[in-house]
């Protein structure tokens, strides 16, 4: 137990210091965008990079290798997550997963509903499919506002809107697979598919070296890309298919690591500051160890979290949070679009998160983190209003024919997310201690 509160605690940190890092981008995004050099904004990411060469070349702009390509390594590190917690996080237990899951089904419901009522009706069918931007939300933003809390945002709180979150990511990527589609091609699809059962097949037969799970895992992602099914949805399939088992020899790795552990004490010194040679040696070989026993899900997990946290997600908020304004900034926010998805983030996710975990706790399914009280879960609930990273993803998706409707989409989000991380804090910076204890 106490490691997994461990992980936790580390995961957390590169989350919430992730979030404060993807804010920073976003701002500057949106300044650089709106400022005389915004031309060039738009040039960045119209340019096109090609890799690759005769029929197997790829050429797309920049945005689309930051939106294709980078977050297909976030989502195959959300992929990751998802598993680590149904096999053994807060998902892994039924009673405990109860709470995050039901309330993560009404953060998602409502809002999709109240923005379809707000569009109904207006004519264009590519409004509709925008139903899926408000169901979001973003765990980096998210954790980064609890982060400024410290420890008035109790660890329970925290674990609770990180499992609701990855339960939120897990129907995302549902969503996207689901309903934003292109037109199909069967034989690039088979192909994915394919090669996804063979990474399930290698699972299976014992493979732990994650090289193939690598090289065939790209080989994936191009696949995807060519099918029609949105490429990132490859990510979260090659990372189901990564190994969360090690089979190791017990008490051979016990006596190596107390025979290193030996080296090292014997070579104690009295007032010794530096380790010596022999003891690095010693110290070096332990952690070689512990790392060959570690499952390849956790090294991978562990390994490229820190990039996406400060590469993958920063790079997207720059590429993706540059909307322009200019003389329509108030048609933009004032489009059925953006009104119904800052409806279905301020409003619709805290009303769907608290309307069932209230009818969760009150039938029995579930019950309240221990610690936390009513008026901490309201100031959660509204957190998850922030949509920003998945919500523009998906608005990317739903808006590709109407750059005006996705302006409109992408200047909602920004305007709810802002929103909602700041009544959220609010409320849970005047929860107080006392009544936190007794509830």
């Amino acid at each position: 137990m106490r490691t997994l509160v461990s992980s936790f605690q580390d995961f957390f940190r590169t989350e919430a210091a992730g979030g404060i890092l993807l804010l920073f981008c976003a701002v500057v995004a949106f300044a650089w965008a709106n400022s005389p050099l915004a031309a060039s904004y738009a040039d960045l990411w119209g340019m096109y990079v090609t890799v690759g060469a005769g029929s197997f070349e790829i050429s797309k702009p920049l945005l689309l290798w930051v939106n294709d390509g980078l977050m297909a390594l976030f989502f195959f590190v959300v992929g990751l997550e998802i598993k680590r917690e149904v096999l053994v996080g807060e998902l892994s237990n039924p009673k405990k997963a109860a709470l995050s899951v039901i309330a993560a089904v009404g953060g998602a419901a409502i809002p999709a509903l109240i923005y379809v009522a707000v569009n109904a009706g207006i004519g264009s069918p590519e409004r509709i499919a925008g139903w899926g931007v408000p169901m979001a939300t973003d765990i980096a933003f998210a954790l980064g506002v609890l982060a400024l809390l410290g420890t008035r945002a109790p660890l329970a709180l925290k674990i609770f809107l990180t499992a609701l979150a990855i339960a939120d990511d897990l129907m995302a990527v549902m969503v996207i697979a689901l309903f934003y589609t292109a037109e199909l091609k069967l034989g690039a699809l088979a192909l994915g598919v394919g090669l996804v059962a063979l990474l399930a097949v290698l699972n299976k037969l014992g493979v732990r070296k994650t090289w193939p799970y690598a090289l065939i895992g790209l080989v994936i992602w191009v696949a995807f890309l060519k099918s029609g099914v949105h490429a990132t949805v490859a990510g979260v399939l090659v990372a189901l298919t990564i190994p969360a088992s090690r089979i190791i020899d017990a008490p051979a790795f016990l006596e190596r690591a107390q025979g290193y552990l030996a080296t090292f004490a014997d070579k104690m010194k009295p007032g010794q500051a530096e380790p010596t040679g022999e003891q690095m040696y010693a110290l070096h070989a332990l952690e070689e160890s512990v790392e060959a026993v570690e499952t390849p899900l956790a090294r991978l997990e562990h390994g490229l979290h820190g990039f996406v946290a400060f590469f993958v997600m920063p790079v997207f908020a720059l590429a993706n949070a540059g909307v322009a304004l200019g003389a329509g900034a108030g048609a933009l926010l004032t489009d059925a679009v953006a009104l119904g998805i800052a409806a279905g983030l301020i409003v619709g996710k805290p009303v769907g998160v608290l309307a069932l975990a209230w009818v969760a706790v009150r039938t029995g399914l579930a019950s309240l983190p221990e610690g936390v009280s009513w008026r901490q879960m309201v100031g959660v609930a509204f957190l998850t209003g922030i949509g920003f990273t998945m919500s523009i993803f998906i608005a990317n998706l739903a808006f590709t024919t109407d750059p005006a409707l996705l302006d409109s989409a992408k200047l909602g989000i920004l305007v709810a997310s802002l929103v909602s991380g700041v009544v959220g804090y609010v409320l849970l910076r005047t929860s107080s201690p006392a009544a936190v204890s007794k509830a």
